[in-house]
């Protein structure tokens, strides 16, 4: 902005068109034969006519000690003390005149004509009434509140993708376990078969004796319930499981019972202790398959297990 510019709105007179008068001189503001005075505050020298009702030097002076001026309008005065203050705060900027009214201006850097620029943005800015004011910040805060609630929302939506992939995840892994979990096994390991299904000391021996130590873990040999653990006759302990199919098998002579009646087992699951109780000639597992149900028909588990893809 140029120096008769800046003294038009100081004195409250519309400002001249851009590139009016002569370079390096700003025509006089008022008639020469009108009596001056001369005015100089913080650095800036200011020659204008005595004439004008408003006096000039008094609010050069004012607005350079940092006094405010009653009487001027919100708007104006507010611009006015932008626009000193910049010129004030603008090294080597500074105004002369001297007979008829003429200004120059020391050359400026484009980083002052910048600060300049932006002083005169905030005095737009600070135009703002009191309610405007107000009125502005409420908005900012409704904006606000909006965001974050948004933001909020936007998290947990995110938050429940995540669990449903996780739970997803844990699923197609409990699934392929599944798969690959065996169905039907053998009911103990590291054992021998000492005595086969049939006939022995002229009786029928209705299953599989498997000789082991003392203590070794008995398995169910296919997934399904408990139907009985409890004592037995000749069995001394016994354990029952039906299957999904109907078929039951039976665990007997063991040491100590794992299940419960009514228990859901899975085919590998830990039921019984190898033991030696009931009537037997040593530690083993006496294992039946009775086909159709517990009163079925006793069949050898040697062919039921083979057919079922477990190796003996």
């Amino acid at each position: 902005m140029d120096p008769q510019r800046l003294v038009r709105l100081f004195d409250g007179q519309p400002a001249r068109p851009a590139g009016a008068g002569t370079a390096g001189a700003v025509p006089a503001v008022r008639p020469i034969s009108e009596p001056a005075e001369t005015v100089e505050a913080r650095g800036v020298l200011v020659v204008r006519s005595t004439a004008t009702a408003e006096p000039l030097d008094a609010l050069v002076v004012d607005v350079a000690a940092g006094r405010r001026r009653r009487g001027l309008p919100v708007r104006r005065r507010t611009a006015a003390l932008v626009l000193t203050a910049a010129l004030l705060g603008a090294t080597g900027l500074g105004l002369v005149a001297t007979g008829p009214l003429t200004a120059r201006a020391a050359p400026s850097s484009a980083s002052e004509a910048t600060s300049v620029a932006a002083a005169l943005r905030r005095a737009t800015d600070a135009d703002l009434t009191e309610d405007e004011a107000a009125a502005r910040l409420q908005e900012m805060a409704a904006s606000r509140s909006e965001r974050e609630d948004a933001e909020a929302a936007a998290a947990q939506v995110q938050a429940a993708t995540d669990q449903a992939a996780l739970d997803a995840a844990a699923a197609e892994a409990a699934a392929a376990a599944e798969a690959a979990r065996p169905k039907v096994v053998l009911p103990i390991n590291g054992a021998r078969i000492t005595s086969g299904f049939g006939s022995r000391w002229g009786t029928l021996h209705p299953g599989l004796d498997f000789a082991a130590p003392m203590g070794t873990p008995e398995y169910a040999a296919m997934d399904g319930v408990v139907l009985q653990a409890r004592t037995a006759s000749g069995f001394g302990l016994a354990v029952y499981i039906q299957h999904a199919d109907g078929d039951v098998t039976v665990y007997g002579h063991m040491e100590k019972i794992l299940v419960a009646e009514g228990q859901t087992v899975k085919a590998g699951d830990t039921i019984a202790l190898l033991g030696n109780r009931g009537q037997s000639t040593g530690p083993h597992l006496h294992f039946e398959v009775h086909v159709g149900g517990l009163d079925g028909q006793k069949i050898d588990p040697l062919p039921w297990l083979r057919d079922h893809g477990v190796a003996v």
